[in-house]
C-alpha cells in the first residue's frame, strides 16, 4: 500500500470504523476529504460521515458540501443500468 496522501476515500464493503479511521488519518493532513460511494454503498459513506462529524465534533470536523448523481454501468447480463452515486466532503473547521 502506498503511503500517498488522498483526498478521496471510496466506500466498499469493509467494515464501517475502516473507512472512520481511514478518513480521520486523511483529515489529520488534509483540510478536507471527499467520502465517495455509489449502489448499496451509499448509505454507508452518509454514516461514515455522520460518525465523524458527530463524534469528533470537538475536534472541528464537519459535512461540506454534498453531491449526488448517477453512473450508466453495463450489468453482468449486458444491461446498462443507472447507479446512483454520492460524494460527500468532510472537512476541517477554520479556527
Amino acid at each position: 500500500m502506498s503511503t500517498e496522501l488522498r483526498d478521496t476515500i471510496f466506500i466498499g464493503k469493509k467494515p464501517l470504523m475502516a473507512y472512520v479511521t481511514s478518513t480521520l488519518i486523511q483529515l489529520a493532513n488534509l483540510p478536507s476529504v471527499n467520502i465517495k460511494a455509489r449502489g448499496l454503498s451509499i448509505g454507508r459513506a452518509v454514516d461514515v460521515a455522520q460518525i465523524i462529524a458527530r463524534k469528533t465534533e470537538n475536534a472541528g470536523y464537519s459535512i461540506g458540501e454534498i453531491k449526488i448523481g448517477s453512473e450508466s454501468l453495463e450489468s453482468q447480463d449486458g444491461r446498462t443500468r443507472n447507479v446512483s452515486t454520492i460524494e460527500i466532503e468532510v472537512k476541517r473547521n477554520q479556527a
